[in-house]
């Protein structure tokens, strides 16, 4: 009798993706130095207006649907819903001293300001509350800070909800002793977050009307350019004669 089984082996065979042709050499002068030379005019024609303007769309809306979910679905309060809801109502009915801060970290994809100010309300009354979020991309973090109305409140959220499976994610919430709190913590707290339109800011910076200095100054670098490009066309043994450009400046309302 056979003492081992060999597993038969797997006949199909996974073809490696191939890698996209890479670029020729060199290709790419051509392009960049059209590129370079349009961005340079673009700087140029500042204040100028020409037939061809036309207006652009804005491109400053953020289409990105957020993920939502419902949060009543959610478990409430969890290990022994009994005694943590006999500790509440004991700390309620104390005076409050002071407001506790905690620290939420690992929190789920999906779970922001109000979802967070939703699910922890069930304790107490939350006061402020701030999701960590990428200054550049608005993304979430995965960690926030809220703070209740009552330390006493905040410990018994913090014993309740620490390693607390929620959304597949182990939760961490501690209390942050009220000497360590940042006086810059709450910055931006209670709001709800919105991407800075830098598209917007970039085309009104652009498009700010120039003084008369300026715009002279950047017709007299375009002529120079112009008398620099036929130059060049001479030099290769290019024939072409062109008139000097003209620009209108903008009439003054």
């Amino acid at each position: 009798m056979p003492t081992s089984i060999s597993r038969p082996k797997n006949s199909q065979k996974y073809a490696k993706p191939s890698k996209p042709p890479s670029p020729e050499p060199g290709s790419d002068e051509g392009p960049e130095t059209d590129n370079a030379q349009d961005s340079d005019e673009g700087e140029l024609l500042h204040g100028f207006s020409t037939d061809d303007d036309d207006s652009s769309a804005d491109e400053d809306a953020m289409d990105v649907e957020p993920f939502e979910f419902d949060v009543a679905k959610l478990p409430t309060i969890a290990k022994d819903d009994a005694t943590v809801k006999r500790k509440l109502e004991k700390a309620k009915k104390q005076p409050t001293e002071d407001r506790g801060v905690l620290y939420l970290g690992r929190l789920p994809h999906g779970f922001y300001e109000d979802q967070l100010r939703a699910y922890f309300s069930q304790f107490g009354e939350v006061t402020r509350l701030r999701v960590s979020r990428n200054k550049k991309t608005g993304a979430s973090k995965h960690y926030g800070f809220i703070e209740f109305d009552s330390s006493a409140v905040a410990q018994i959220v913090a014993d309740t909800m620490d390693n607390y499976l929620l959304m597949g994610h182990i939760l961490r919430c501690k209390v942050i002793p009220k000497d360590q709190v940042h006086p810059e913590l709450w910055v931006g707290a209670n709001r709800k977050w919105r991407p800075v339109p830098k598209a917007r800011l970039a085309r009104v910076h652009h498009n700010k009307p120039r003084t008369e200095e300026e715009q002279d100054k950047a017709a007299k670098r375009l002529l120079k350019r112009q008398q620099q490009r036929k130059q060049n066309l001479a030099k290769a043994g290019i024939d072409y004669d062109f008139d000097a450009v003209s620009y209108k400046k903008p009439v003054a309302a």
